[in-house]
Formats: structure tokens, sequence, C-alpha cells
């Protein structure tokens, strides 16, 4: 009679294992999962912040360019009357363009969503669906 219950016994051993085997498994792969989404969204801002880096570069660059060259004509076409004038009104035209140009930054700035939102989401709904299991 005694062998009856050490029969038993094994079985529902194994069916934990095997359940916690199983709950590991499944951990590791949304793990995984959300880890490839990781590098993936990663690499995706990368690309997208150095092609911005180099068009800024060289819009920024052509518009200086132009700019200065602008200034120089009408500083210029006033030399013999107005030249001082000229150029204070050039160089406050530089600060306006400087600063609406900030300020529109920082409202971009302001406006991008977090770095990684996505993964952090999914991030999110994975822990909630853990915790409604448990």
């Amino acid at each position: 009679m005694d062998d009856a219950p050490h029969d038993r016994d094994p079985a529902p051993v194994t069916g934990l294992f095997q359940s916690l085997s199983n709950f590991v498994a499944t951990l590791v792969a949304i793990a995984h999962t959300r880890l490839q989404l990781l590098t993936t969204e990663i690499q995706e801002e990368v690309q997208e912040v150095a092609q911005l880096l180099i068009w800024s570069f060289i819009a920024l660059f052509a518009a200086m360019m132009a700019l200065f060259l602008g200034a120089l004509t009408i500083i210029f076409a006033f030399w013999d009357t107005h030249r001082i004038l000229a150029a204070l009104l050039m160089t406050g035209a530089f600060l306006l363009i400087a600063a609406i140009g900030g300020i529109m930054l920082m409202r971009r700035l302001k406006a991008k969503p977090p770095m990684l939102d996505a993964t952090l989401a999914e991030l999110a709904k994975d822990r909630d669906q853990l915790r409604a299991r448990l």
C-alpha cells in the first residue's frame, strides 16, 4: 500500500516542472521579441537622426551663405549713405531668424514622442497580461 502514494507523487512534480518550464520559455520568447523590436527601433532612430543631421547641415549651410551674401549686397548698396544702419538692420534680421528657428526647434523637441515609445508600450502590455495570469 505504500507504493500507491509514491506512484502519484512524480506526476504532479513533473507537471509542475513542465508548467514552470513553459512559463520560463514564454518569458524568454517575450523578452526576445521585445529585444528585436528594441533593436529595430534604435536602428531606425539612428538612421533617421543621421539623415536629419546631414540634410539639416546642407540646408543650414546654404541658407547661411544666402543670408550672408544678401546682407553683404544690402550693406554694399547703402555703403555711401547708411552703411551702419544697413549693417545693424541685417544683424537684427539674423537675430530674428535665429530666435524664430530656436522657438521652432523647441516646439519640435517638445512635440516629439519619447524614444522607444512602441517598445515601452509593448512591454507594458506584456506586464499587464502577465499580472492578469497571476
